[in-house]
């Protein structure tokens, strides 16, 4: 089944064809250049710009694949969560270039593509399995149950982790993507020189809180601007990344170990995090856990993740019309 897919969520316009879990192609047109100049993405820049790339974009996917409009089995669309704007863009094109091919719509939750994004990397992994998604703007512990029955048990109560270091490094004046560059820049290890928090959630025991580690960052920052003292920063990147880090992992293993999984995926932007990764391995190493996580090319937002999430849900029997809308927000366990 040769599926092309669409991803449009926030400031990447991706499209992709695939084979089940092959990838004929994989397109993607960034606008981080441009939404750098603001330190962040502006969500009207990036709609207008999913709009001037989509159709583009679509084309050269389908040479690259080396095959055919008339060729296609059925078009995927990442429909939810994010911008609504952006989404939008794909969906409507998406809408539009289903009904011209006669072919089915398939409708794809974003934190399920992620998850997905392992299947590409890892050919011989199947749920069930526990998977972390993290990300700039999701933050979950989830029980993957088969293919597309998603059972959420952890969340984060307020920020997610990746816009923790995004807005740590947007203090520090590191350059967008603030992650990937506080991430490369954390070279230096002295935890003592900042003792910064460990926020713990109100809600559940495998729940996240990081609102209050980035405040700190920030009042710290700029106490230390007002008394005219220079700040280390890459002792603070690492400092940050480590709180981070001891958090994601601390909860996601106590969830494995209580609802015994041996298997446990990354997934998400954050997923590329170096310390995230190292650390990642080791402790489950020590505790006989196998751990899955996608090629850094697949841990960002990207069509391929779609297309291969889209087969799966179209052989559940998820599929859409000419109504299907885009969401901002939506569980991952919606249906």
């Amino acid at each position: 089944m040769i599926i092309l897919s669409i991803e449009s969520s926030c400031d990447e316009t991706s499209v992709s064809v695939t084979r089940e879990r092959e990838i004929l192609s994989n397109i993607v047109s960034t606008q981080i250049a441009e939404h750098r100049i603001y330190g962040g993405v502006v969500p009207e820049i990036a709609s207008r710009r999913h709009t001037e790339a989509i159709s583009a974009v679509c084309d050269e996917a389908v040479r690259a694949a080396g095959v055919t409009y008339d060729e296609l089995d059925a078009i995927a669309v990442t429909f939810a969560p994010g911008l609504i704007g952006a989404l939008l863009v794909g969906v409507n094109f998406a809408k539009g270039l289903a009904m011209s091919l006669n072919i089915p719509l398939i409708p794809v939750h974003h934190l399920r593509s992620h998850i997905a994004a392992n299947y590409i990397t890892n050919k011989e992994l199947k749920p069930p399995f526990l998977c972390l998604t993290v990300s700039g703007g999701n933050t979950i512990i989830t029980e993957v149950r088969d293919y597309t029955k998603f059972e959420p048990i952890g969340a984060t109560f307020d920020d997610a982790a990746g816009e923790c270091f995004d807005k740590t490094a947007r203090c520090l004046g590191l350059q967008y993507p603030g992650g990937v560059t506080l991430d490369k820049i954390a070279t230096v290890s002295d935890f003592k020189k900042y003792p910064l928090p460990y926020p713990k959630s109100p809600a559940g025991e495998y729940d996240f809180s990081f609102s209050g580690l980035k405040t700190a960052v920030i009042n710290l920052v700029h106490n230390a601007t007002q008394k005219g003292e220079e700040i280390d920063i890459p002792v603070l990147a690492a400092t940050v990344r480590e709180r981070v880090c001891d958090m994601l992992i601390t909860n996601t293993l106590k969830a494995a170990k209580d609802k015994g999984h041996k298997t446990l995926c990354l997934a998400g932007g954050v997923s590329a995090n170096s310390e995230l990764r190292r650390r990642m391995e080791e402790e489950c190493e020590k505790e006989g856990i196998t751990l899955y996580y996608p090629e850094l090319k697949y841990c960002g937002d990207n069509a391929a993740m779609v297309g291969v999430q889209g087969y799966y849900e179209f052989l559940s029997g998820n599929t859409a019309g000419a109504d299907l809308n885009a969401a901002a927000t939506l569980p991952i366990n919606y249906r």
